[in-house]
């Protein structure tokens, strides 16, 4: 076995002198081939995720997800970061060659806004949309989410859809003169969020739709669509040229893909088969604990990068 490891040695010294390798540099080219292979689909972790194995440092969570093949990050609360942290992690990710996608400029779990006509809420969405441009060029992403808040139990559902197109309507003229692209997430009603105004991926559809715009589009979050719709496929395909992001998490719980009752490798094959070569956003929690559960996690998504 001792003669055997010196000819292995022995051998791997031989090839550097004839390609003209230092042997030094040859040992950190043999252990650069050994590092993960970027992922074929841009899945984007949030902040977090893998926290166990990258640390708590957003900056120390993007270099981890480099070296683990991914070339993408999300933050859903970026808003809520001071502007210095934001800059720190936007560097990072250009000095790693990586994108930024979506966050989300405008959210209320509590209020009316898109659905009623009240005035100072419509107002304070649009400033919120201001805000989110000069944050999406700091981040250089084209990808806002804005959360449509709740239903009005005051007004007939087509009334909603009314004052939500035109809301939507202005947002898209803001976008559209930046280039950039409002996403819209339908929520489930029957575990996480009852009572939101934008529930459906129909609906969702029905939007984008109404308002006519490059600028104003569809989130397809897995995980919210099945608890509340089920029929994936069909509903993403009829959707398809509304869709312009997607999310994911397995159900019940929440959790990476594998875990739950969602068939996660025909889905990311599917739309990787129709030609998606967006954003995939990673917005789950692990299911096992510390180090060994985000290993299995991470592992997961390797054998679900679609071939």
């Amino acid at each position: 076995m001792k003669r055997r490891a010196f000819i292995g040695k022995g051998l791997a010294t031989g090839t550097a002198v004839a390609l003209g390798i230092p042997s030094a540099s040859f040992g950190s080219h043999l252990q650069s081939r050994q590092e993960p292979q970027p992922f074929r689909m841009k899945f984007s972790p949030e902040f977090g995720v893998f926290a166990a194995l990258a640390g708590t440092d957003p900056v120390e969570q993007i270099h981890w997800g480099y070296d683990n093949g991914f070339r993408a990050w999300e933050s859903t609360m970026l808003k809520n970061r001071p502007v210095s942290e934001q800059e720190r992690i936007s560097s990072a990710l250009a000095k790693k060659g990586m994108e930024f996608g979506q966050f989300v400029g405008t959210l209320t779990f509590s209020e009316v806004t898109f659905a009623g006509r009240d005035t100072s809420a419509r107002q304070k969405v649009m400033q919120d949309v201001l805000n989110s441009v000069e944050i999406a060029k700091r981040m250089n992403t084209r990808y806002v989410h804005n959360v449509l808040g709740r239903l009005d139990p005051k007004l007939p559902y087509d009334f909603q859809m009314a004052n939500a197109i035109e809301l939507l309507k202005r947002i898209a003229e803001v976008y559209e003169s930046h280039g950039l692209i409002m996403v819209m997430e339908a929520m489930n009603h029957r575990i996480d969020h009852p009572g939101m105004f934008l529930h459906t991926i129909p609906q969702a559809y029905a939007l984008a739709k109404a308002v006519g715009s490059p600028s104003m589009k569809v989130l397809f979050d897995a995980y919210h669509v099945q608890i509340q719709e089920g029929n994936l496929f069909p509903t993403l395909d009829y959707a398809w040229d509304e869709i312009a992001y997607f999310q994911i998490g397995d159900t019940p719980g929440r959790k990476e893909p594998g875990t739950g009752e969602i068939n996660y490798r025909n889905l990311l094959q599917h739309i990787h088969n129709k030609g998606y070569r967006g954003f995939v956003g990673l917005e789950h929690g692990i299911l096992g604990d510390g180090k060994e559960g985000a290993m299995a996690a991470l592992n997961s998504y390797r054998e679900l990068d679609p071939t």
